[in-house]
């Protein structure tokens, strides 16, 4: 047995806590406020175009870092597949640690100046700043759901879970996932357009 394989659940889960807090704290170093300018805290924000979108706890972009817990789930499967190890070889708490460390890279790369200043120049997003630390954190606590989620349910659910989701969010702010991913590597004029309400002959002055 490897020596990783006798590590519980318990330690993992300590370990996690501690990236996650390293996190917020790299966040807050590179100058994201911690929370809300407004002053307050709110359980869930869903006005998509306003300063306070990714300034609580939850808004419509959290559906999206549970789909990553699905993704970054899948992700760990497949490398104990590829390294051809046993079963146990990737424990679910090492597996946890993978998402949580990728999440949290993640968090912290969205809040530099190149990716916000990408967001605001090729998305709908004209007036984001970044996400307030407690945003980012719990951003990283809904994709451990989606993780979770993803261990415990099967294939054909996930799969439904992922469509649904997709779909019940670009049907409600006209954006989602695979929009934001779209977006941020190769915007579409004609995306834009749509996120914006306007038709896709649309042009400024005309």
């Amino acid at each position: 047995m490897r020596w990783y394989q006798k590590v519980s659940l318990k330690t993992y889960f300590g370990v996690g806590a501690a990236i996650i807090f390293a996190s917020a704290l790299i966040l807050y170093a590179m100058g994201q406020i911690p929370i809300c300018k407004c002053g307050y805290i709110k359980l869930w924000h869903g006005i998509t175009i306003s300063s306070e979108n990714s300034q609580h706890i939850s808004d419509w972009y959290t559906f999206s870092h549970i789909i990553h817990g699905f993704g970054f789930y899948f992700v760990a499967w497949l490398l104990g597949r590829w390294r051809k190890l046993p079963a146990q070889a990737w424990p679910l708490g090492r597996m946890l640690l993978f998402a949580v460390a990728v999440e949290s890279a993640w968090e912290i790369f969205e809040n530099t100046d190149l990716i916000i200043n990408r967001y605001r120049a090729v998305t709908i997003s004209r007036d984001y700043y970044g996400d307030a630390v407690i945003n980012s954190v719990f951003d990283i606590f809904a994709m451990v759901l989606g993780f979770f989620f993803a261990a415990r349910a099967p294939v054909w659910a996930i799969i439904f879970a992922t469509i649904a989701l997709e779909v019940f969010v670009g049907y409600s702010i006209r954006d989602n996932l695979a929009l934001n991913i779209i977006m941020l590597i190769y915007p579409l004029e004609a995306i834009r357009l749509w996120q914006a309400g306007l038709p896709a002959n649309w042009q400024a002055g005309g």
